[in-house]
């Protein structure tokens, strides 16, 4: 299946629309968001930026139902009340109210998740490490992919608030063994890249992101992935 990967958001309400016209052209089957909607630089008391990334984000969930989305840090310190870089208390009663919307767009059989399968691949914010399994799922379950993803997806704050859950970890930084490294690819955000990049089996997408001063990290490319064969390509929504 070929699958367009939405990174980080942080208020680039663009995003959903330039994703929303490459899915029209047919470029992938479905799509994945990793999700981090709320939240960047110097926004905290620009409402109106919330609200309106958050109604992109729901024009797109109801055209593209089948879209799977995955819980970040920044979404989740709303919902928990941590505080998070770039968290605005002006703006969180707008967060939680349409994270709410959002989620009741979802279709019931698709809702937001940490972590989600297609195929042999798992996509989530940060990343599923070997030690994050073996800390929460039963030893006899571990080679059970679909139970240990079920056991992941009902953790809540005590288990996902640290920095080797699969909302925090940078396996970029680190030599972290991955779940299933063998069989299974991983597509992460949450750690921003000047380009995509594969590392052993994690492709690392979040290239939209910026410094403080508002100068662009990335390459501002969306990741197209071929989740049978794992060939990839990165769209520039400009030359596409």
């Amino acid at each position: 299946m070929k699958v367009l990967v939405i990174p980080d958001i942080h208020l680039k309400p663009f995003m959903f629309k330039q994703a929303a016209e490459l899915m029209e052209r047919g470029i992938a089957q479905r799509a994945v968001c990793l999700m981090d909607i709320p939240d960047d630089w110097d926004k905290q008391f620009n409402i109106l930026f919330y609200e309106e990334t958050y109604e992109e984000a729901i024009r797109f969930a109801k055209k593209y139902p089948d879209t799977a989305w995955c819980y970040g840090n920044h979404d989740l310190s709303y919902v928990w009340r941590e505080l998070e870089t770039g968290y605005s208390t002006m703006a969180a009663y707008t967060v939680r109210k349409k994270l709410l919307d959002l989620k009741e767009v979802l279709p019931e059989n698709n809702p937001i998740k940490y972590v989600h399968r297609i195929d042999n691949v798992l996509f989530s914010h940060a990343g599923v490490a070997k030690n994050f399994v073996d800390l929460y799922v039963p030893k006899t379950k571990h080679d059970d992919v679909d139970t240990v993803l079920d056991y992941i997806n009902n953790l809540g704050k005590m288990e996902m608030w640290y920095d080797g859950s699969p909302i925090w970890l940078r396996p970029q930084y680190t030599d972290v063994k991955m779940y299933k490294s063998h069989q299974f690819l991983q597509v992460v955000g949450h750690t921003p890249m000047e380009t995509i990049t594969k590392k052993n089996n994690v492709i690392s997408c979040d290239v939209f992101s910026t410094y403080r001063d508002g100068k662009p990290i990335g390459t501002k490319e969306f990741l197209l992935l071929d989740t049978i064969t794992w060939d990839y390509s990165m769209v520039n929504y400009g030359n596409c």
